[in-house]
């Protein structure tokens, strides 16, 4: 009687465990299933591959908004993941002492800050005293989104490796740089990847610090120091414009966007799974 009841309670804590899962994951589906049911609609080869088209002429793309995206995140993907990383480093292998401490309390505090009060502060460091927006400043913005992801995401995937390990290294003779460098952040790849790229999956949905940087451009530009479209940015210009066909362009850019977070996930972990 006791052994069945043993069983019993296992297996209703592990339905139990299944099935809270399942609650975790199934808004993420839901969202899926119906962005995909409106944007799939008004998806089309000409929305690619196309330019925005003036208000009220029917038509039109989003291709400028791909291309300052790929351009803008890439820019702040640059930025973020080497200073995230080496700075997630620095706490897990030094961050002893009161410096640490502040950092990490930094750190936390970029973490709360709100997106659009960090648009409102790189608007006011780069924008307002050049007087124009540009693409160097919304990587700025999304930049300050990352690092503190990848930071604690890589302080934290560092910590997981036994301090054994890292003695082994250091009783052959090898320099305490080689150990970090090729034992214990080799060791603990999978999971400063898994950050790096929530913190990519993080900014490339922003939309309010690249108002305040980027903006907006109805055709391609041609660096990084003028106004770039996003996205983002277009997804909520055709979401709040008077006309039908924009709302359905915005929920098929929508459906861009999430297919081009899901693509970016896959091709850092494959690229990372074909290094291994």
């Amino acid at each position: 009687m006791q052994d069945f009841r043993r069983r019993l309670f296992n297996r209703l804590m592990v339905f139990l465990i299944w099935l809270a899962g399942f609650l975790v994951v199934l808004p993420l589906f839901y969202i899926l299933y119906y962005v995909t049911q409106k944007g799939f609609v008004a998806l089309s080869w000409d929305l690619v591959t196309s330019l925005p088209a003036p208000p009220g002429e029917e038509g039109g793309g989003i291709v400028n908004s791909i291309v300052g995206s790929l351009k803008i995140v890439t820019l702040a993907a640059a930025i973020a993941i080497p200073w995230g990383i080496a700075t997630g480093v620095y706490l897990s292998e030094f961050g002893i002492g009161p410096t640490a401490k502040i950092l990490r309390m930094a750190i936390d505090l970029m973490m709360s800050v709100p997106s659009i009060v960090v648009g409102l502060f790189i608007y006011a460091l780069t924008v307002k005293p050049v007087g124009h927006f540009s693409a160097y400043a919304g990587s700025a913005a999304l930049a300050y989104v990352m690092i503190p992801i990848v930071a604690r995401s890589t302080e934290e995937m560092l910590k997981l490796v036994p301090n054994h390990i890292r003695e082994a290294g250091l009783a052959l003779g090898v320099s305490r740089w080689k150990v970090i460098l090729k034992i214990v952040l080799q060791g603990s790849l999978p999971g400063v990847m898994t950050g790096v790229v929530l913190a990519i999956a993080r900014v490339a949905g922003e939309t309010a610090p690249l108002l305040l940087t980027s903006l907006n451009n109805s055709g391609f530009s041609e660096g990084f120091s003028e106004p770039t479209s996003s996205l983002p940015v277009q997804i909520y210009t055709y979401a709040i414009g008077p006309y039908e066909e924009w709302h359905a362009m915005a929920w098929a850019s929508s459906l861009v966007l999430v297919a081009f977070v899901l693509l970016t996930n896959v091709v850092i972990r494959a690229a990372f799974v074909w290094r291994k």
